[in-house]
């Protein structure tokens, strides 16, 4: 497989964490460029703050780090502590991270890169709310063309919601940002509830996980021992779903996961179904496919590519 360029646009969040761990941990296959950063789970202040701290648990103190949008477009921001608690990153024992902060801001360095890198060998990751990535196609329309492929977590199609009844919360957060995202013309896959909901954290898998004995081992199984808390709680699952690594994996692995490509318009003026992912999933409408939407996953496979991952950093 070729080594594929990437951008990590990202809002860690524990899930968001285990994702950038399975980046950094397959460096012949993914080439890193840098990690913008965006307020998502927790304020933009110590999403950068974690994505510090996961390149200094993954040995990449040399990764480039960035601040990006501290809030949505348009709305006051919504953030996620009741999932991933007050820190983001709550579970292992943390600290104060040596992987420096650039001073250029996150949306600068997502249009530089794109206009210097060869068009179409950028491929965009987002693991958060879509305020850096719209911001920067609104700021520098000439980069939109450039991007090869655009991989998100984010949306629903039959699991509907996990912040309101119709919106799944990384869309929620920012919907006019999607919106933008969405109709920009880029080639997108989501990642949707419906896929990640299937990737759970069970006992079993954070075992294995554990039993590396590695000190990034420790660290996400000690994240994912927090994190599947308030799912297990919430829908009575057997664990917690690992929604951003699939995005990861997908780049690693596509053939892991199977999906269709429709028509997703984002619900931006509704009060009741705000952030709403209309996917046109059984193609009742004329409207044109603009994402592969994915819908089911070989979760097995997922979880012994991740803890592979794993035993290399």
């Amino acid at each position: 497989m070729r080594k594929r360029k990437i951008i990590i646009d990202t809002d860690p969040g524990q899930d968001d964490a285990v994702a950038i761990l399975l980046a950094l941990a397959n460096p012949d296959a993914l080439d890193v460029l840098g990690i913008t950063c965006v307020a998502g789970n927790v304020p933009l202040d110590l999403t950068t703050r974690n994505a510090r701290i996961i390149c200094d648990i993954a040995g990449r103190k040399d990764m480039a780090v960035y601040a990006g949008c501290a809030r949505p477009i348009k709305r006051a921001l919504v953030t996620a502590e009741h999932v991933h608690g007050k820190t983001g990153l709550d579970g292992p024992e943390l600290f104060d991270p040596e992987t420096p902060l650039s001073d250029v801001h996150a949306v600068d360095f997502i249009i530089e890169t794109l206009r210097r890198e060869p068009a179409g060998s950028v491929t965009l990751c987002t693991l958060g709310p879509l305020s850096n990535i719209a911001t920067a196609f609104e700021r520098a329309p000439d980069i939109i063309p450039r991007v090869k492929e655009l991989i998100m977590m984010g949306g629903a199609y039959f699991e509907v919601g996990n912040i309101t009844p119709a919106a799944e919360f990384n869309i929620y957060v920012d919907p006019e940002a999607a919106e933008i995202v969405f109709s920009a013309g880029v080639p997108l896959v989501v990642m949707p509830l419906d896929v990640t909901h299937k990737v759970l954290t069970t006992p079993h898998r954070i075992n294995a996980i554990r039993d590396l004995n590695t000190k990034a081992a420790a660290f996400t199984a000690d994240m994912l021992a927090f994190f599947e808390r308030f799912d297990v709680e919430k829908y009575g699952s057997d664990g917690g779903p690992l929604h951003d690594p699939c995005v990861i994996a997908y780049l690693l692995h596509p053939q892991l996961f199977s999906g269709r490509h429709v028509n997703v318009e984002i619900e931006t003026q509704s009060d009741l179904t705000l952030g709403m992912t209309v996917a046109d999933w059984w193609r009742v409408t004329d409207r044109a496919p603009n994402a592969l939407f994915i819908g089911d996953v070989d979760a097995d496979g997922f979880f012994n590519l991740l803890t592979e991952g794993l035993a290399r950093l």
